[in-house]
């Protein structure tokens, strides 16, 4: 009786579908016929999208993985779909945040594991954000909401979540794996730009916005399906550190290989990026994890590999006509031009914020500046860093709470795996992400790569997943006591 009423139900099911469906097609078809296609785009693509979200309301977790996607590709595929891609992250975290809440009905959410230390700097970070509305300086208040999206409220937004959403090692593994999915995917991308060429999209990016900082005289420097060049060499130089580490600490063969191989070829995208302030992700990344280790015998073997990287660079000409190296040591160079020109416009924004330390308004600088509030002296100033960005935008009394919550982060993190944590693989896999996160903070002196997607989401995540880990650690251990 009970099957006969399932498979009634399914029967009816099928034919409301199949039903809603044919409507949405024969409107799309009518709205063909009458040249209306932006509309009959949207009717094709929305049950699609209604099925998305009724998927998502079923499994947060398809939310938390669909925006891991869309951090990684909305910029890329922006060049080829006219639109807000972008906004697309932001939709997703808020369509997994009104999932889980309304999850609680049928499953208890336990809202206690995002009540910690790294929440609540999230909070204070975020609330700093939303003191600048009312920064007297501030000239546009739409560029505030533009730019501090990436500033703060993904932090705020995707912090709580991973506590609340993805309290397992499986999930932490899910990420690992989604990631050198992507890197892989970033990777070859580089490599088709480098030896095939760009397609019609990347040309007309490179003419009309792009060319300026990534057409030189000695080549095409590589940004894959990334925003630019500074981006996907950070964002490489990221997965190859982390990666890295990962293999190190990966017991089974198999994997060991995969993660070492993925981190290689990180590398190599680094390297063809031609981003010179890259370089810093490893040199930040694994000097931290030589002194995370705990271990003699790596901190001097790896204190002689980056002195010994860094001779060669410096003090040598080895290597000069190969254009990624030559790019690489202009980066060590003292009086390189471009080192000259962004410590004469760190001189002129002391001057300018000497009687400013709530800074200029967050979206005042940057991109969003010359957007929204063109002509002003902060938008005409390039910043070309994320630390002299915020210090530009929310003074210094920003830039010191900011550091102040880095800082932090890292140390607790630091604290967490020398001394919680008696798993090696959790060791490894949160040394890991503590080596790659210091990376793209020592990267963000010379770039803006802490704010940029796919790294903050990434970075946040990452946050949370080691603040979990003694939790993880103490639930396996009594598990294992009871069993």
């Amino acid at each position: 009786m009970e099957n006969t009423s399932r498979h009634r139900q399914y029967k009816i099911t099928r034919i409301v579908v199949i039903s809603v469906l044919s409507v949405f097609f024969l409107g799309a078809a009518m709205l063909f016929g009458l040249n209306n296609m932006v509309g009959a785009f949207a009717l094709l693509i929305l049950p699609f999208v209604i099925l998305f979200v009724a998927w998502v309301f079923k499994d947060p977790l398809v939310g938390y993985i669909s925006l891991l996607y869309a951090n990684y590709f909305a910029l890329g595929l922006a060049r080829y779909v006219p639109g807000p891609l972008g906004l697309s992250v932001d939709g997703l975290l808020m369509l997994t945040w009104l999932s889980i809440f309304f999850s609680q009905y049928k499953k208890k959410v336990d809202w206690k594991r995002a009540a910690n230390s790294l929440t609540l700097v999230s909070a204070v970070w975020f609330a700093y954000a939303l003191f600048q509305l009312v920064n007297p300086e501030a000239v546009s208040r739409v560029a505030w909401f533009y730019a501090m999206r990436g500033v703060s409220l993904y932090m705020i937004l995707t912090v709580p979540l991973v506590f609340v959403l993805l309290d397992s090692p499986k999930h932490l593994d899910t990420l690992l794996k989604l990631w050198t999915i992507f890197t892989i995917v970033g990777v070859l991308k580089g490599m088709m730009q480098k030896f095939v060429g760009v397609d019609f999209a990347e040309k007309y990016w490179l003419d009309t916005v792009g060319g300026k900082t990534h057409r030189l005289s000695q080549g095409l420097r590589i940004f894959s399906f990334f925003s630019d060049a500074a981006t996907y060499g950070g964002s490489m130089g990221f997965s190859s550190v982390t990666f890295a580490i990962v293999a190190l600490h990966t017991k089974e063969m198999k994997k060991k290989v995969f993660f070492a191989g993925v981190s290689v070829m990180a590398l190599y995208a680094m390297l063809i990026s031609g981003t010179r302030g890259a370089i810093a992700v490893p040199f930040g990344g694994f000097g931290l994890y030589a002194v995370l280790s705990k271990r003699v015998k790596i901190v001097a073997l790896g204190g002689f590999a980056m002195i010994a990287v860094y001779s060669f660079l410096k003090f040598t000409t080895i290597g000069d006509s190969v254009y990624e190296i030559r790019r690489f040591r202009d980066a060590l160079d003292p009086n390189n031009p471009s080192l000259q020109v962004r410590k004469d416009n760190q001189k002129k924004l002391k001057v300018y914020l000497a009687s400013r330390p709530f800074g200029g308004g967050i979206g005042s600088a940057g991109n969003w500046g010359l957007r929204f509030s063109p002509g002003t002296f902060l938008a005409e100033t390039p910043t070309d860093s994320w630390y002299v960005q915020i210090w530009a935008e929310q003074g210094i009394v920003g830039l010191g709470l900011h550091l102040g919550i880095l800082f932090f982060v890292l140390g607790k993190s630091a604290y967490i795996i020398m001394f919680r944590l008696k798993s090696d693989e959790l060791i490894g896999k949160g040394a890991a992400l503590s080596a790659g996160m210091f990376g793209i903070m020592a990267a963000s002196y010379g770039s803006g790569a802490l704010g940029q997607m796919p790294n903050g989401i990434i970075v946040y995540s990452g946050m949370a997943f080691i603040f979990m880990m003694p939790r993880w650690e103490e639930r396996a251990n009594k598990e294992s006591i009871e069993s």
